[in-house]
């Protein structure tokens, strides 16, 4: 047992209100996709809003298309398992039907067990990714960084087209 988990944040800005029939399969997918995660062998918390998902949780006030997901898992590889090979990956692959291109979208850090992280520090997380690009604060699957009690992050190169 180790005493850090793998927390991550994805970002994106719809291309249209989550209500919008351009955005319903995405919308559709929601509940049988937090079903699957929360499922999941490593699976330890998932940022959920009134709605039983993240979508009415606004971090940017001023842009209600921007959405965001956050999530702690026990190690990369429960994390890569979930998001490269499960049904999981169907959905990614289809991204950018529904969300405008990004380059920086989405990164990870180490957090103590236990600890669940805010909107306000995954955001900060992701800014510092986007300013220094991998680092041990922020970091991605292609250039991990060890947790700070020593567990392991070996580099996970498992793509989504």
């Amino acid at each position: 047992m180790t005493g850090y988990h793998l927390a991550q944040i994805n970002v994106g800005r719809l291309r249209a209100p989550v209500d919008h029939p351009m955005i319903a399969d995405f919308k559709d997918n929601l509940g049988r996709i937090n079903a699957l995660a929360d499922e999941q062998p490593g699976f330890v918390w998932r940022l959920v809003g009134d709605g039983g998902d993240a979508t009415d949780i606004q971090p940017r006030p001023e842009d209600p298309l921007f959405a965001i997901n956050m999530s702690v898992w026990t190690d990369i590889d429960a994390l890569a398992a979930f998001a490269y090979r499960s049904a999981h990956r169907e959905i990614m692959r289809r991204r950018r039907e529904w969300f405008e291109h990004t380059d920086t979208y989405m990164c990870l850090w180490w957090v103590p067990a236990g600890h669940r992280p805010t909107v306000e520090e995954g955001m900060a997380k992701l800014a510092l990714f986007e300013q220094l690009g991998p680092t041990a604060e922020a970091f991605s699957f292609k250039v991990p960084f060890s947790a700070p009690d020593g567990q392991s992050a070996a580099p996970i190169l498992d793509e989504c087209a």
